[in-house]
């Protein structure tokens, strides 16, 4: 499949992060610009000022796809759309919330149709060791004590099945809120509901990820009773 090419720049492509061999091209930082001016700078025809949003946002997003489709070539179809779609309206971006809520509103919206034009495929998925990391959660285990990468392993397991098994509206408000940085309302105004009923949906798939970890905070074993679904 083709990569995302940027209008007016065919030498520059998107590719995955997880994707890339060799760099196409190094982009120079603009710590100083907020992702808001360097949106608008783009729609101005600055193009470094797109490279530089890409390389902000590129790893989160394309972490959010790849764990939330559990299939890499599913993941890898819908960030080029994504990007294709921020590429297409930048003409009428408008800075009146935060770029990144912005770019996962899209990114929700392509998730939700791509699963409407092929709901069958979540079913036939094999998940991808490279496109999921658990660093926040779990230490990497010692590289020479086999018995603690065995455990490692079977945790990891453990959690993305765990992860798979949440119920959709769960699991998006989970991923949004890992790897977007955008706060309880802002995911909320992204999904459709209050800001209330996506931390109710947060609270239920944390009880849920942490049972399954067997890391619950009173050090008990995993729930095993079935956690009443929140509401919308």
């Amino acid at each position: 499949m083709s990569a995302v090419v940027i209008p007016e720049m065919s030498a520059v492509v998107l590719e995955p992060p997880l994707r890339q061999g060799v760099a196409r091209r190094k982009v120079r930082a603009m710590p100083e610009v907020d992702d808001g001016e360097l949106m608008l700078r783009y729609a101005s025809g600055d193009l470094r000022a797109f490279e530089a949003l890409y390389g902000r946002h590129r790893s989160a997003l394309y972490r959010y796809l790849a764990r939330h489709t559990r299939d890499p070539e599913a993941a890898n179809d819908i960030f080029q759309e994504v990007w294709s779609r921020v590429i297409s309206s930048r003409a009428r971006y408008e800075p009146r919330a935060k770029f990144s809520t912005f770019l996962y509103r899209i990114a929700h919206n392509c998730f939700i149709d791509h699963c409407r034009r092929a709901s069958a495929r979540q079913d036939r998925a094999n998940v991808s060791n490279e496109d999921f990391d658990l660093e926040k959660a779990l230490p990497a285990p010692p590289a020479d004590l086999p018995d603690a990468r065995a455990e490692h392993a079977q945790t990891l397991t453990r959690y993305r099945s765990a992860l798979a098994s949440l119920p959709s509206e769960q699991r998006d408000t989970f991923l949004l809120y890992e790897e977007s940085g955008l706060s309880l309302e802002e995911i909320g105004s992204i999904t459709g509901v209050s800001m209330e009923t996506a931390k109710s949906r947060l609270r239920y798939a944390l009880n849920k990820l942490r049972a399954a970890l067997g890391t619950l905070r009173d050090g008990g074993t995993p729930q095993t009773r079935a956690l009443e679904e929140p509401g919308t």
